[in-house]
């Protein structure tokens, strides 16, 4: 039976022969079955496993196979017209698949994409570029002045959309720039970028292989909702990989970026004219390198706000500048973002957080924060030349707090000498890790943080090292708990404060197992620690609604179980919380939500709610927890009632515990 979809599209076949659109020649047929795939051809980077099949189309869409459109796919011919005509076939059928067969499809011109269309490469087909200098010109862009060309203009790139929905590239085929797409800034007629998308919503990215893309692979602005798993990036000699621009919601898996420039790269510029959000990101599983920059990184372009960002078990091998960096240049708030479960290696800076005062961007911006980061079992070794592991704040409220390090080890070539322990030189509208001058410290160099925390983490250097391993100034609450540094022969103090209010260093040694040399000027210790640690209330113990059940399926949880409501608004789970005194407290849910679409929760404390359609955001996967954390909610002396209640009819994520003030 010939589906409806099917049925409309071949209908409609008359309709764009009378309004002027190319149709397939007569008998052609547009579910016509795959050519013989040729062998895939040779790339430097590793495809996606053969375990692992690539993308397969929707069985249930229209296929539009671009040789009954006229695509002739022998690597000579230019096929742009035919893919654009395959192209406004689906689109006017209400969505399709566009196929490519086994073959190479020359592309002298922009391919134009179109909303609820998908692009899908059959193994052995390239899509490829073309150095005839016949690609669309850039737009005029009356804002470019605030970022570099190639974000400014959109246009001038192999295939180019604005405003979609629904649209993806898909299969396990090749595109191409094939040395024709430009690294600078291209004149009329040279394309810079690959895939480049703006105002996208709805976008799959997966299996396909983007390779040599000239400055930019992949660039999309002012996107959400993307999918990408088992996406291949082999423009290692070329420039960047990947650039996020100004997207929410993203979840991207199993990906293989190798770039000269920057591999993966989440920036929010002001192309669009606008200060944009970002964030409710995930990126698992993946491996990324990046030949003169950075591997994974947030900026520099950073007008918008960035929040809720889950980065796990990724490795990283080379990177000349930061392996994961994050800079806040140009007014961005930089929050809650965590960092588990990486493997650096030759990164000459392996982590650095940086404030800069650079404002490049409309509406007078301020200057930017970083705050609420988390990073745990993290590996790395340095590369020759290296910067040290660096956090640099701006002064007043940009000052970079609540930065934790757990099983954080890291080890740098070192080999310097003993030297002034005086701050560096800094350049603040400069992101690169060298603006700041050589640290004086081999290791951790802290400048303007406040709440920063190590424990069992360590830090070693490779060649005999004159510095300490640590130096914080000019901040507060600074703490290290467990914590092993390497000792150099000629260093003048392991650890040193540098009027640093309420520092402390407890339970921790250097590598030959004597206790770590703490110094400090103008600084006080408190070690204190904030405090007993939380209680613990599991969701599994409390008050719950009908049809809810205690499940233990999904890894990864406390206690003995979790939590799973009934998908229906109201749904909810009630704690008894103890508190010792009245007074605020932070209170911290734990959480796995394993589908894209968000599940708000009203947290209500003693039957008041206190935060209405609190975001509770795609985990990525069920075995995947997260914590939202209530921020000073009024407690009473004695027992309190803490409730989320399900905002939506999705009902509430899976709910693990609630920790509680001692």
């Amino acid at each position: 039976m010939i589906s409806v979809r099917r049925t409309a599209a071949i209908a409609l076949l008359g309709l764009l022969a009378a309004l002027g659109v190319a149709q397939p020649p007569a008998g052609a047929q547009q579910t016509a079955p795959p050519r013989p795939a040729a062998p895939a051809a040779a790339s430097a980077v590793e495809p996606p496993s053969a375990a692992e099949p690539a993308p397969a189309a929707d069985p249930a869409a229209a296929e539009f196979d671009v040789r009954d459109y006229g695509a002739v796919g022998n690597g000579s011919t230019n096929d742009t017209a035919a893919v654009n005509r395959a192209i406004t076939a689906a689109n006017a059928a209400g969505g399709g698949i566009v196929r490519f067969p086994a073959g190479t499809y020359e592309s002298k011109n922009t391919i134009r994409m179109k909303s609820n269309v998908t692009l899908h490469l059959d193994a052995g087909s390239t899509i490829s570029g073309s150095g005839a200098d016949t690609y669309d010109p850039p737009e005029p862009n009356p804002w470019d002045d605030y970022q570099d060309y190639g974000h400014s203009h959109f246009h001038n790139a192999m295939i180019h959309g604005d405003n979609l929905s629904n649209i993806g590239f898909t299969g396990s085929g090749v595109i191409d720039g094939d040395g024709a797409l430009i690294t600078g800034n291209p004149e009329s007629g040279e394309a810079d970028k690959i895939i480049s998308l703006t105002r996208c919503t709805n976008l799959t990215l997966s299996g396909i292989t983007l390779r040599e893309g000239g400055h930019f692979a992949a660039l999309i602005n002012d996107c959400d909702n993307v999918v990408s798993d088992r996406l291949v990036i082999d423009t290692a000699m070329d420039r960047d990989g990947w650039n996020i621009i100004s997207t929410t919601d993203v979840r991207i898996t199993n990906a293989r970026l190798e770039a000269n420039d920057d591999a993966l790269a989440f920036k929010s510029d002001y192309a669009l004219g606008a200060k944009l959000d970002n964030g409710h990101v995930t990126v698992t599983d993946s491996h990324l390198s990046a030949g003169c920059c950075n591997a994974l990184m947030f900026g520099s372009e950073t007008c918008g706000d960035f929040t809720d960002y889950r980065f796990e078990r990724i490795t990283i091998k080379g990177s000349d500048k930061s392996g994961l960096g994050m800079v806040s240049m140009d007014g961005a708030k930089i929050s809650d973002v965590h960092y588990k479960d990486i493997t650096m290696t030759d990164v000459r800076s392996p982590i650095l957080q940086k404030v800069g005062t650079r404002k490049r961007c409309g509406n007078n911006p301020g200057v930017g924060s970083i705050s609420n980061i988390t990073y745990t079992n993290i590996r790395a070794t340095g590369s020759t030349p290296s910067f040290s592991p660096t956090i640099w704040g701006e002064s007043g409220s940009s000052r970079i707090k609540d930065v934790t390090f757990t099983d954080v080890d890291i080890t740098v070539p070192g080999g310097n000498g003993t030297m002034s322990t005086n701050p560096p030189a800094n350049d603040p509208k400069d992101y690169n890790p060298k603006a700041i001058g050589t640290r004086p410290a081999y290791g951790w160099y802290i400048r303007n943080a406040d709440n920063v925390r190590f424990t069992d983490s360590e830090v070693r250097f490779a060649a005999d090292d004159g510095r300490p391993a640590v130096i914080a100034n000019s901040s507060t609450g600074i703490r290290f708990d467990r914590f092993t540094a390497q000792r150099g022969s000629n260093s003048p103090s392991d650890v040193l404060f540098q009027t640093v209010t309420g520092y402390c260093v407890a339970d921790s040694g250097n590598t030959g197992g004597g206790a770590l040399r703490v110094s400090q000027t103008g600084s006080s210790q408190n070690c204190g620690g904030g405090g007993p640690a939380p209680v613990r209330y599991e969701a599994e113990s409390a008050v719950r609604s009908t049809g809810s059940t205690v499940d233990s399926d999904h890894a990864g949880y406390s206690g003995t179980g979790f939590v799973n409501t009934p998908n229906a608004a109201g749904a909810h789970v009630e704690w008894t919380v103890n508190a010792p005194v009245a007074g605020s407290a932070d209170l911290v849910i734990a959480y796995a939500n394993g589908t894209t679409t968000n599940r708000p929760l009203d947290i209500s404390v003693n039957g008041t709610t206190v935060v209405a359609a609190a975001p509770f955001a795609g985990t990525g996967a069920w075995t995947s927890w997260r914590t939202v954390t209530v921020p000073a909610a009024a407690l009473t002396a004695g027992a309190n009632t803490v409730r989320v209640t399900a905002a939506s009819a999705n009902g509430a994520p899976n709910l693990d515990y609630l920790d509680g003030p001692a």
